[in-house]
């Protein structure tokens, strides 16, 4: 305690009021004009010097001898010996308890003195910091989103009467410049697509709002009328997402809402569905995923392997629904089953990648070649998942029965081969 001056403690006095006092580098009070005056290493004297005496004080009232052979030592020892109580043979006063209570006593005070000028200090960040995001403009916030709809509406509408025309037309523009007012027919279509589309980035955009992650309104992408009119809808994340509870969150919630839209559109669809031969059938063949297979048992019984499921545009898009599904639950990078799986199994995710894109390449070698595709496209934003900052933080059981229950719906709605021309 008497060598290092920097970890003197003061305890309570319980007869002033409590002081919180600034554990700062001390020296001598010295009067302004000598403080002044003295160089640095005159100071240092008087301050040693200090301290000597100090000791010496506080050895004379424990009762040691001094460095330099002195008795008891200091003039007014049996003074301060008198002003410290001596305590009783039932709780008697240890030798620091001694010291500590002259160091109180004393009226000369230790002073403590903040640094002239303290030196500016840069703050560690970690490399998990992100700034915050600036705000969006007006814009961005809501007339980007509201373009990209409209537009996608009447793509949509567009690609979905173009499907049931059965008028004589040479293509899409063809038909939209001949028959303009044929439009409305592909309402069917086009709301319960965008319906379906609308509810799955909702699901991402509302957890993202319950756990304060800053993400834009869902933007949706129009794409040529000659198959749905659009390539799907996006969300902008404006920060990332750094816990692992809320990545598995929002991860999921697009893909179970779009699914449980894309059930109830499949079964209102299969009811204005029909089964004919398939001489009567040409051109896009579509994938069976076993949901559909299910629920057209269900409603049809069993079909003969000369007969085909004709699907109404509703059950067209739902169809589209369990695709675009399945599509984001895959395990990889930036797709919401890597969010999901990585939330789920931490660093494995990247293994599990690995894994999944062999498989999509021999699935787009040995029948549809969009998995390729999807695989490239996966590889450009990149396989692997960003870290979260707490990763020791568990899922709990609930949310592990949801990964689990996402899990099926990938098997159920998932089709190796989804397109094919017959």
């Amino acid at each position: 305690m008497l060598h290092n001056p920097h970890r003197i403690q003061w305890a309570s006095n319980p007869a002033q009021e409590e002081m919180d006092i600034p554990r700062q580098p001390f020296t001598e009070n010295l009067p302004p004009s000598s403080s002044e005056s003295t160089t640095p290493t005159e100071q240092k004297e008087r301050i040693l010097k200090r301290m000597l005496q100090t000791q010496r004080r506080i050895r004379a009232l424990a009762g040691s001898p001094s460095e330099h052979g002195e008795a008891a030592g200091h003039p007014d020892t049996q003074e301060n010996l008198q002003s410290v109580p001596s305590g009783s043979l039932i709780a008697p006063q240890t030798q620091d308890e001694i010291i500590l209570n002259h160091m109180l006593r004393t009226k000369e005070r230790i002073k403590w003195i903040p640094d002239p000028k303290p030196e500016a200090m840069e703050i560690p960040r970690h490399s998990y910091y992100h700034e915050p995001p600036p705000p969006p403009s007006t814009f961005s916030a809501w007339g980007l989103p509201i373009l990209l709809f409209c537009l996608t509406m009447f793509t949509t509408l567009w690609a979905g009467a173009y499907q049931v025309n059965t008028k004589p037309v040479t293509g899409a523009w063809n038909f939209l410049t001949k028959y303009p007012d044929s439009l409305l027919n592909g309402l069917p279509f086009a709301a319960t697509l965008l319906g379906i589309l609308v509810i799955h980035e909702l699901g991402h955009y509302v957890l993202a709002r319950i756990h304060r992650v800053p993400a834009s309104f869902p933007l949706f992408i129009p794409g040529p009328p000659q198959f749905i009119g659009t390539f799907g809808a996006v969300i902008r994340m404006r920060s990332p997402i750094m816990k692992r509870q809320a990545l598995f969150d929002i991860g999921v919630a697009g893909p179970i809402a779009g699914f449980l839209a894309a059930v109830v559109a499949i079964i209102i669809g299969l009811s204005f569905s029909y089964v004919v031969p398939k001489e009567h059938v040409f051109g896009l063949q579509l994938g069976e995923p076993l949901l559909l297979k299910g629920f057209a048992w269900l409603m049809f019984g069993p079909i003969p392997t000369t007969h085909d499921l004709v699907l109404h545009p509703i059950a067209f898009a739902a169809w589209f629904g369990f695709f675009v599904t399945a599509i984001n639950l895959l395990p990889l990078g930036q797709l919401d089953g890597g969010h999901v799986a990585f939330a789920v199994f931490g660093r494995q995710q990247r293994q599990l990648a690995y894994v999944t894109v062999p498989i999509l390449i021999y699935l787009g070698l040995t029948g549809w070649p969009g998995w390729i595709l999807w695989v490239g496209m996966a590889g450009i934003v990149g396989l692997a998942h960003p870290p979260v900052t707490d990763p020791d933080v568990g899922l709990g059981k609930g949310r592990r029965w949801v990964a689990w229950g996402a899990l099926v719906i990938f098997i159920i709605t998932f089709a190796p081969v989804p397109f094919s021309v017959g």
